[in-house]
């Protein structure tokens, strides 16, 4: 079984993979550049890359807390080589979603930001929501994982679930208004799935507890 989990899981250990990765995860970007310079973005083009973007966070959110489980589950360690990758397309993806905002919606007036921000809860999550990438992205590169431990460094990105969570709300009060929750309901379907995989797969590798039975030997045998 060993032999042949890693036959099939060794096209991800090859130096491409990486490589074919970044670049199906650019095809996203790609597109919408070209949609932009092309007129083929609709009759609200600035509005589209707000959107656009910001469902691509969320997708890219998706793939990331896929890892661990699908590398459990399928028994391939190679999986987690590209974890880091896609973290960080991820925050790449919120960026980009921020200064569409900040830019098109806003005109980059900080003041202007500032008065969104107090103003609009899911505004206000939504920066909170970048915030925690930006931390868990900046953490991810060495030296970090050395300088705080291990242990901690891993309760640091466990952050993860939570930045998902703030997504979620963020999403799910930006559809309030025109009362369209079907997307939301998908999204928030796949990381409640993908959360209980992981509580479910670290339960079985610890092992239910067992309470210890005395045996013949016990204090209670005559």
């Amino acid at each position: 079984m060993p032999k042949a989990r890693a036959a099939r899981g060794g096209g991800l250990s090859h130096p491409s993979a990486k490589a074919l990765l970044f670049a199906l995860c650019l095809l996203p970007l790609a597109w919408l550049v070209w949609g932009a310079a092309t007129g083929g973005l609709g009759a609200n083009p600035a509005e589209r890359l707000i959107r656009a973007t910001g469902d691509w966070t969320l997708r890219m959110l998706c793939l990331t807390l896929a890892v661990t489980p699908l590398r459990k589950l399928l028994g391939l360690a190679q999986l987690a080589r590209f974890r880091r990758m896609l973290g960080l397309f991820t925050f790449g993806y919120a960026l980009l979603h921020l200064l569409c905002y900040a830019g098109f919606d806003m005109g980059l007036d900080a003041a202007e930001i500032a008065r969104d921000i107090a103003q609009r809860p899911f505004i206000f999550v939504g920066m909170g929501t970048f915030a925690v990438l930006l931390v868990l992205a900046v953490t991810s590169f060495q030296p970090f994982p050395r300088w705080l431990g291990g242990r901690r460094w891993q309760a640091l990105h466990r952050l993860v679930y939570f930045c998902a969570a703030l997504a979620l709300l963020h999403f799910f009060w930006m559809r309030a208004g025109k009362r369209d929750f079907a997307d939301v309901l998908v999204y928030t379907g796949v990381i409640v799935v993908l959360l209980m995989a992981r509580v479910l797969l670290r339960w079985r590798a610890i092992g239910p507890v067992r309470t210890p039975v005395l045996g013949s030997y016990g204090k209670n045998s005559g």
